[in-house]
């Protein structure tokens, strides 16, 4: 028996109809549970907290004319130090919320517990710094800004061929 397109047929006819409408819907069917699949990972609860996260009570605890040793007992280990101008020691923690993994994280709080020392290594003064007090510390790329226009390496060898002139 002949077929329609020239080919041997079995003496019954395929339902092509049927069949690319079923393939059309799997195929339709694939594409939407790979959608959501990919889509399933923008959605993000991307909330981290970071650094030296401090509670009321143990802020209570450390009061001005303690010892420095008092103080890392109760605290612990800071997060930095002053380098410049005195002695002190900053507890730093920071609160970042993202709502698509893909974006950049915003901070939403930041926290700088400062506590300062006089003579004898005890406690002169303590401060409680918000993100509405000052800067964003960058915990990220650890980078410190400097004033003054940054040169390129086509501006350092240009300066340097006009020195030989």
């Amino acid at each position: 028996m002949q077929g329609v397109d020239g080919v041997q047929s079995l003496g019954f006819a395929a339902p092509k109809a049927r069949a690319t409408g079923r393939a059309a819907r799997v195929l339709m069917l694939a594409c939407a549970l790979g959608g959501a699949v990919a889509l399933g990972g923008c959605g993000y609860d991307g909330t981290h907290i970071r650094g030296h996260v401090l509670d009321e009570k143990t802020v209570s605890q450390v009061r001005v004319g303690a010892s420095a040793e008092q103080v890392l007992v109760v605290m612990g280990t800071p997060s930095t130090t002053s380098t410049v101008g005195g002695d002190a020691w900053y507890y730093i923690s920071q609160r970042t919320e993202r709502t698509l993994a893909f974006m950049q994280p915003r901070v939403t709080d930041q926290r700088v517990f400062a506590v300062y020392f006089g003579k004898g290594k005890r406690v002169e003064r303590i401060a409680n710094y918000g993100i509405e007090d000052g800067r964003v510390v960058d915990f990220i790329t650890r980078t410190t800004p400097t004033a003054g226009a940054e040169s390129s390496f086509i501006r350092n060898m240009l300066t340097n061929l006009m020195r030989f002139s």
